[in-house]
Protein backbone atom coordinates (compact mmCIF):
# COMPACT_ATOMS: atom_id res chain seq x y z
CA UNK A 1 0.00 0.00 0.00
CA UNK A 2 1.21 3.55 -0.70
CA UNK A 3 -0.47 6.50 0.15
CA UNK A 4 -0.97 10.22 -1.82
CA UNK A 5 -2.10 8.80 -5.03
CA UNK A 6 -5.31 9.96 -6.31
CA UNK A 7 -8.02 8.07 -9.12
CA UNK A 8 -10.56 10.75 -10.84
CA UNK A 9 -13.55 8.32 -12.44
CA UNK A 10 -16.37 9.71 -14.53
CA UNK A 11 -18.96 8.64 -12.98
CA UNK A 12 -21.30 8.27 -15.88
CA UNK A 13 -20.75 5.51 -17.67
CA UNK A 14 -17.59 4.49 -16.24
CA UNK A 15 -18.29 3.66 -12.72
CA UNK A 16 -22.49 3.38 -13.41
CA UNK A 17 -23.31 1.29 -16.95
CA UNK A 18 -25.49 3.76 -18.51
CA UNK A 19 -26.09 7.56 -18.82
CA UNK A 20 -29.10 9.18 -16.07
CA UNK A 21 -30.50 11.85 -18.29
CA UNK A 22 -31.17 9.27 -21.24
CA UNK A 23 -32.47 6.60 -19.10
CA UNK A 24 -34.95 9.32 -17.49
CA UNK A 25 -35.90 10.40 -20.61
CA UNK A 26 -36.79 6.62 -21.45
CA UNK A 27 -39.10 6.57 -18.28
CA UNK A 28 -41.06 9.50 -19.24
CA UNK A 29 -41.36 8.56 -22.92
CA UNK A 30 -38.54 11.25 -24.50
CA UNK A 31 -35.65 8.74 -24.84
CA UNK A 32 -35.05 9.50 -28.36
CA UNK A 33 -34.61 13.25 -28.38
CA UNK A 34 -32.74 13.49 -25.18
CA UNK A 35 -30.22 10.56 -26.74
CA UNK A 36 -29.44 12.88 -29.64
CA UNK A 37 -28.86 15.51 -27.99
CA UNK A 38 -26.49 13.21 -25.55
CA UNK A 39 -24.41 11.91 -28.30
CA UNK A 40 -23.80 14.92 -29.79
CA UNK A 41 -22.27 16.48 -26.74
CA UNK A 42 -20.17 13.19 -25.85
CA UNK A 43 -18.82 13.12 -29.64
CA UNK A 44 -17.76 17.03 -29.16
CA UNK A 45 -20.17 18.59 -32.09
CA UNK A 46 -22.24 20.99 -29.41
CA UNK A 47 -21.30 22.22 -26.60
CA UNK A 48 -21.66 20.43 -23.02
CA UNK A 49 -23.78 23.53 -21.30
CA UNK A 50 -25.89 23.96 -24.82
CA UNK A 51 -26.96 20.02 -24.64
CA UNK A 52 -27.86 20.25 -20.87
CA UNK A 53 -29.78 23.45 -21.19
CA UNK A 54 -31.71 21.33 -23.99
CA UNK A 55 -31.82 17.89 -22.30
CA UNK A 56 -33.17 19.85 -18.99
CA UNK A 57 -35.88 21.56 -21.68
CA UNK A 58 -37.19 18.98 -23.02
CA UNK A 59 -37.11 17.23 -19.26
CA UNK A 60 -38.94 20.17 -17.53
CA UNK A 61 -41.92 18.80 -15.33
CA UNK A 62 -40.38 15.36 -14.54
CA UNK A 63 -41.83 14.47 -11.11
CA UNK A 64 -38.67 14.22 -8.49
CA UNK A 65 -40.09 10.44 -7.44
CA UNK A 66 -39.51 9.43 -10.93
CA UNK A 67 -35.69 10.84 -11.18
CA UNK A 68 -35.16 9.15 -7.85
CA UNK A 69 -36.64 5.41 -9.06
CA UNK A 70 -34.47 6.39 -12.32
CA UNK A 71 -31.64 7.06 -10.43
CA UNK A 72 -31.68 3.93 -7.78
CA UNK A 73 -32.18 1.74 -10.38
CA UNK A 74 -29.04 1.98 -12.63
CA UNK A 75 -26.39 -0.66 -12.47
CA UNK A 76 -22.81 0.11 -11.61
CA UNK A 77 -20.64 -1.15 -13.93
CA UNK A 78 -19.47 -4.89 -13.92
CA UNK A 79 -17.03 -5.21 -10.91
CA UNK A 80 -17.33 -1.52 -9.57
CA UNK A 81 -17.21 -2.50 -6.09
CA UNK A 82 -14.51 -5.27 -6.72
CA UNK A 83 -12.05 -2.66 -8.33
CA UNK A 84 -12.62 -0.08 -5.99
CA UNK A 85 -11.82 -2.10 -3.13
CA UNK A 86 -8.87 -2.74 -4.89
CA UNK A 87 -8.48 0.92 -5.16
CA UNK A 88 -8.49 1.50 -1.61
CA UNK A 89 -6.25 -1.38 -0.82
CA UNK A 90 -3.67 0.35 -2.76
CA UNK A 91 -4.09 3.49 -0.75
CA UNK A 92 -5.87 5.72 -3.65
CA UNK A 93 -7.61 8.97 -2.80
CA UNK A 94 -11.36 8.16 -4.62
CA UNK A 95 -12.89 11.22 -7.05
CA UNK A 96 -16.06 11.15 -8.84
CA UNK A 97 -17.00 13.83 -11.17
CA UNK A 98 -20.10 14.19 -13.64
CA UNK A 99 -22.13 16.45 -15.22
CA UNK A 100 -25.06 14.76 -14.19
CA UNK A 101 -26.77 15.17 -10.78
CA UNK A 102 -26.02 14.32 -7.54
CA UNK A 103 -29.51 12.19 -6.98
CA UNK A 104 -27.38 9.70 -8.98
CA UNK A 105 -23.83 10.68 -7.62
CA UNK A 106 -24.19 10.27 -4.29
CA UNK A 107 -26.10 7.49 -4.28
CA UNK A 108 -22.85 6.17 -6.49
CA UNK A 109 -20.87 7.44 -3.41
CA UNK A 110 -22.87 5.91 -0.47
CA UNK A 111 -22.90 2.17 -2.61
CA UNK A 112 -18.77 2.29 -3.75
CA UNK A 113 -17.73 4.76 -0.72
CA UNK A 114 -16.08 7.16 -2.42
CA UNK A 115 -13.87 9.34 -0.90
CA UNK A 116 -15.35 12.72 -2.93
CA UNK A 117 -18.16 13.45 -5.43
CA UNK A 118 -18.66 16.49 -7.78
CA UNK A 119 -21.90 16.95 -9.62
CA UNK A 120 -24.85 19.04 -10.74
CA UNK A 121 -28.07 19.63 -8.61
CA UNK A 122 -31.76 18.87 -9.83
CA UNK A 123 -33.91 22.03 -9.24
CA UNK A 124 -37.80 20.32 -8.32
CA UNK A 125 -40.58 23.06 -7.36
CA UNK A 126 -43.95 21.08 -6.01
CA UNK A 127 -41.87 18.39 -6.63
CA UNK A 128 -41.33 18.94 -10.48
CA UNK A 129 -38.48 19.45 -12.23
CA UNK A 130 -37.89 23.36 -13.16
CA UNK A 131 -34.32 23.63 -13.63
CA UNK A 132 -30.08 23.14 -12.09
CA UNK A 133 -27.76 24.47 -10.62
CA UNK A 134 -24.47 24.17 -12.27
CA UNK A 135 -21.77 22.97 -9.92
CA UNK A 136 -19.37 21.11 -12.70
CA UNK A 137 -18.93 22.73 -16.29
CA UNK A 138 -18.13 21.00 -19.64
CA UNK A 139 -14.33 21.62 -17.86
CA UNK A 140 -14.44 19.32 -15.10
CA UNK A 141 -10.89 19.98 -13.89
CA UNK A 142 -12.14 23.33 -12.87
CA UNK A 143 -14.55 21.84 -10.07
CA UNK A 144 -11.42 19.69 -8.73
CA UNK A 145 -8.58 22.28 -8.49
CA UNK A 146 -9.63 23.53 -4.64
CA UNK A 147 -9.83 19.60 -3.31
CA UNK A 148 -6.81 18.34 -5.39
CA UNK A 149 -4.64 20.93 -3.96
CA UNK A 150 -6.05 20.54 -0.73
CA UNK A 151 -5.05 17.06 -0.87
CA UNK A 152 -1.69 18.00 -2.20
CA UNK A 153 -1.45 15.18 -4.54
CA UNK A 154 0.20 15.86 -7.76
CA UNK A 155 -0.42 15.00 -11.28
CA UNK A 156 2.63 12.10 -11.42
CA UNK A 157 0.57 10.10 -8.60
CA UNK A 158 -2.87 10.83 -10.51
CA UNK A 159 -4.93 8.80 -13.01
CA UNK A 160 -7.80 9.72 -14.71
CA UNK A 161 -10.62 7.06 -16.13
CA UNK A 162 -12.94 8.69 -18.47
CA UNK A 163 -15.09 8.01 -21.61
CA UNK A 164 -16.46 10.96 -23.47
CA UNK A 165 -15.34 14.28 -25.30
CA UNK A 166 -16.21 16.48 -22.40
CA UNK A 167 -13.85 14.65 -19.89
CA UNK A 168 -10.47 15.32 -21.90
CA UNK A 169 -9.65 18.15 -19.51
CA UNK A 170 -9.66 15.86 -16.65
CA UNK A 171 -6.66 14.09 -18.52
CA UNK A 172 -4.25 17.09 -17.80
CA UNK A 173 -5.00 16.45 -14.07
CA UNK A 174 -3.41 12.91 -14.32
CA UNK A 175 -0.04 11.17 -15.26
CA UNK A 176 -1.84 7.74 -16.26
CA UNK A 177 -4.73 9.05 -18.74
CA UNK A 178 -7.41 5.77 -19.35
CA UNK A 179 -10.20 5.95 -21.97
CA UNK A 180 -12.75 3.17 -20.87
CA UNK A 181 -15.39 2.38 -23.62
CA UNK A 182 -14.25 5.45 -24.95
CA UNK A 183 -14.88 8.17 -27.46
CA UNK A 184 -12.36 7.79 -30.27
CA UNK A 185 -10.62 11.29 -29.77
CA UNK A 186 -10.30 10.22 -26.33
CA UNK A 187 -8.57 7.01 -27.02
CA UNK A 188 -6.00 8.98 -29.07
CA UNK A 189 -5.19 11.23 -26.19
CA UNK A 190 -5.01 8.15 -23.76
CA UNK A 191 -2.16 6.05 -22.49
CA UNK A 192 -4.51 2.79 -22.02
CA UNK A 193 -7.48 2.39 -23.32
CA UNK A 194 -10.03 -0.34 -22.19
CA UNK A 195 -12.38 -1.55 -24.43
CA UNK A 196 -15.00 -4.23 -22.30
CA UNK A 197 -17.20 -2.99 -19.39
CA UNK A 198 -15.49 -4.38 -16.81
CA UNK A 199 -13.80 -2.48 -14.66
CA UNK A 200 -11.26 -4.76 -12.85
CA UNK A 201 -9.18 -4.62 -16.25
CA UNK A 202 -7.93 -1.57 -15.32
CA UNK A 203 -6.19 -2.73 -12.30
CA UNK A 204 -3.28 -4.38 -13.95
CA UNK A 205 -2.39 -0.65 -15.25
CA UNK A 206 -3.10 1.09 -11.96
CA UNK A 207 -0.98 -2.05 -10.18
CA UNK A 208 1.81 -0.93 -12.43
CA UNK A 209 1.45 2.71 -11.96
CA UNK A 210 2.19 1.82 -8.30
CA UNK A 211 5.02 0.09 -8.72
CA UNK A 212 6.46 2.54 -11.11
CA UNK A 213 5.97 4.91 -8.61
CA UNK A 214 7.59 3.23 -5.36
CA UNK A 215 10.48 2.01 -7.70
CA UNK A 216 11.12 5.72 -8.86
Amino acid sequence: MITDVLIIFDIEAVLVDGEFLPELAKSVGKEKEVMEITLKGIRGEIKWEEGLKERIGILKGVRYEDALEVARSMRLMKNAEEAVGKLKDLGFVLIGVTGGFSILANRVKRQLKLDYVFSNEMIFDDGKLTGIKLNVNSNKAIALEELIKKLGIGKKETIAVVDGANDLKLFNLAKLKIAFNAQEIVKSRADVVVDKKDLMKLIPYVSEFCENLISS
